[in-house]
């Protein structure tokens, strides 16, 4: 039970399935937004060139039947007249047509968005499939599309009569008015039937705009496992995590220890925390932490330590004060000052007095360092 729950599509897609399923060509869209789109395009755009469209149109009616007698046996002529209307007439329904293209393109990009994909125009074998197209015939899908045109059929044949009935009078006037008026008038009652008959796909469109998004986030749903994959692949794998962590801490603890050398002094616990000082004597910053560890690193920074004949200061709270606040290649905090201060000049008064016995410098005791940094390992638990 628990297996077959975690293999239903229950989860919504995460933005990476919305990103990919994009990138394949899939988004929805509705084939009854763009019908209406295209159809409200072409009743405006009558509305506002269809006159003009009607009268160049009578216009060249009358002006290409209008020919001599000569014109009608001269191939040349009439050929070139026909050239003549071809150009006149696209040239008539250019603005027409430019609406309509622009309503066409921007119609779906309205719902879906802009996407170029070659998936949807590769060749697949499920496509030719009679199994599986026998399968999308007999789909809920497929059941929806039907009820849906058949609502749609029922919806506009409805319409239709209704606009053709207020408008039946007009029609039977049409025969007796002057041509030029005839022409007028047809072009709004065509103008106006046009419209009539688009603006009830409203219905339409606003019933299927809704369910086509709804179907599409069905159709991209995720079980359980996806997401968990998703997100191994994502964020990677725990365990390669964990190990490419692992290397960077060893490549950063290599790095660390390579410092020692150059360290100044010291410091100790003296066996749990060991942090080494570096101080440039010449510049304005503070002695800065060039390494730093405890127990088993620390050892190995005091063994580094002895190898490269580095000064050694046992300074327990000090050493326990300079780890818990600082990180390396970071400057030492401003209370700290005094303290290291004290052992740096013990140590720098050590070097120039090597090899004078009687001059050996007195130890630095009782440093001044605040309690507060014991309470901060406390806190973390590494005391």
């Amino acid at each position: 039970m628990a297996e077959n729950s975690a293999q239903e599509r229950t989860e919504a897609a995460t933005p990476k399935k919305k990103q990919d399923t994009r990138k394949k060509g899939q988004v929805p869209r509705s084939k009854e937004l763009n019908t209406f789109t295209s159809l409200i395009a072409a009743g405006v755009g009558m509305l506002m060139f269809g006159q003009q469209i009607i009268t160049d149109i009578a216009q060249q009616i009358v002006s290409g039947l209008s020919f001599g007698r000569d014109a009608a046996f001269s191939d040349t002529v009439i050929f070139s007249r026909l050239g003549e209307a071809t150009r006149d007439s696209l040239w008539m329904l250019l603005p027409l047509l430019l609406l309509m293209t622009v309503v066409t393109v921007a119609s779906p990009l309205s719902l879906g968005g802009f996407t170029i994909s070659g998936n949807q125009i590769a060749p697949k074998l499920e496509r030719i499939s009679i199994i599986k197209g026998l399968g999308r015939m007999f789909s809920p899908k497929s059941l929806m599309e039907l009820v849906k045109a058949l609502g749609k059929f029922l919806l506009v044949s409805a319409t239709a009569c209704a606009v053709l009935y207020s408008v039946v009078d007009d029609i039977i006037l049409l025969p007796m008015m002057p041509l030029s008026e005839a022409y007028s008038q047809t072009g709004s009652l065509f103008i106006w039937c046009l419209l009539g008959f688009s603006s009830v796909l409203v219905v339409v469109a606003l019933m299927d705009v809704p369910f086509q998004i709804w179907e599409f986030n069905k159709q991209i749903r995720m079980t359980k496992q996806e997401i968990k994959d998703e997100m191994k692949e994502t964020e990677g794998n725990p365990e390669l995590k964990g190990e490419i962590k692992n290397r960077q801490q060893e490549m950063a603890r290599q790095r660390m220890m390579s410092e020692v050398p150059t360290a100044d002094v010291v410091i100790t616990n003296p066996t749990h925390y060991a942090v080494a000082l570096k101080y440039n004597q010449f510049g304005s910053g503070a002695p800065r932490v060039v390494a730093k560890g405890r127990d088993l690193v620390a050892a190995r920074i005091r063994e580094l330590a002895s190898e490269n004949r580095v000064a050694i200061f046992s300074a327990p709270p000090l050493a326990r004060a300079l780890y818990a606040s600082t990180d390396l290649n970071q400057e030492i905090p401003g209370n700290l000052f005094v303290a290291v201060a004290q052992v740096l000049a013990y140590i720098f008064q050590l070097r120039n007095v090597r090899g004078r016995p009687g001059m050996r410098p007195a130890r630095p005791r009782d440093l001044p360092v605040p309690d507060e940094y014991d309470e901060m390992l406390k806190s973390r638990g590494k005391r």
